[in-house]
């Protein structure tokens, strides 16, 4: 097995996790061999992995583990990595602990990030026969508010998780409103880092979905999370009419979105 590679010191992987049991290993594994340094946010799991990661980051100085006691949510499990990192690290890779995830691809997503670090490096799925359609269906729509919200900045899939932050515009969002601490993280982030004229660029990246003898694992509840992205794309809409003026004098004098 080659060694991991050399520490970045501006670009990180964050991975949240939670009751994703020994999937998350493979995960992690997998990370570490594509890039370091892989920190790990533990949600207030109750699988024992908490204590399975810790192990491994007692063995691997490129890994770093933090444990959260209770479940906040994905998007508060990511702010808590983020305020760590905020200290010295300028961007973070954030993917889910599930296995869904290219891990494989995060060389050339943090090669992208380098390359234009003002803007968000945002994966764009390319589904296979795993993929739920219901699921597929489900993000187009949440695609298509996204792009009125943000007058067609350019973001090509809301919902994919795996993507390149840069650090202290995603915090200062973050921190500025109660919002987008679980499910709604995603989507909530790259609207409102649009807003703030963080461009998009756009990479394909494969996604899995495991099934449960593959070890996949989902939290996602159809009626639950539903209604949260609508709940989510209400407020946005406020948010939308109230920045109009700008968003629309910022589309007339910017130049096209990003492309790979």
């Amino acid at each position: 097995m080659p060694p991991p590679p050399a520490p970045s010191v501006t670009h990180l992987v964050l991975i949240p996790s939670y009751d994703t049991g020994t999937k998350v290993y493979e995960t992690v594994a997998a990370a570490r061999a594509a890039w370091t340094p892989v920190w790990v946010v533990v949600d207030g799991s109750r699988d024992g992995t908490a204590e399975g990661l810790q192990a491994m980051a007692a063995q691997d100085p490129g890994l770093r583990v933090f444990v959260l006691p209770v479940n906040r949510g994905k998007g508060a499990a990511v702010l808590h990595g983020l305020e760590q990192a905020a200290a010295g690290f300028t961007h973070a890779l954030t993917m889910d602990a599930d296995g869904q995830h290219p891990a494989a691809l995060i060389p050339a997503f943090m090669q992208a990030s380098a390359a234009r670090p003002e803007a968000m490096v945002l994966g764009r799925p390319v589904f296979d026969a795993s993929a739920p359609l219901l699921r597929v269906r489900g993000r187009r729509v949440s695609n298509w508010w996204t792009n009125l919200e943000t007058l067609g900045a350019g973001v090509a899939d809301s919902l994919y998780g795996f993507r390149v932050y840069p650090v202290a515009p995603l915090v200062q969002v973050m921190r500025g409103q109660r919002w987008m601490r679980r499910f709604d993280f995603d989507t909530e982030a790259v609207v409102r880092l649009a807003w703030r004229g963080v461009k998009p660029l756009n990479l394909d990246a494969p996604v899995k979905y495991l099934s449960a003898a593959e070890g996949g694992v989902s939290h996602f509840r159809y009626g639950r999370d539903n209604a949260l992205l609508s709940w989510m794309h209400t407020r946005l809409m406020i948010g939308f009419v109230l920045r109009l003026p700008m968003l629309l004098w910022r589309k007339a004098t910017r130049r096209p979105p990003f492309q790979p």
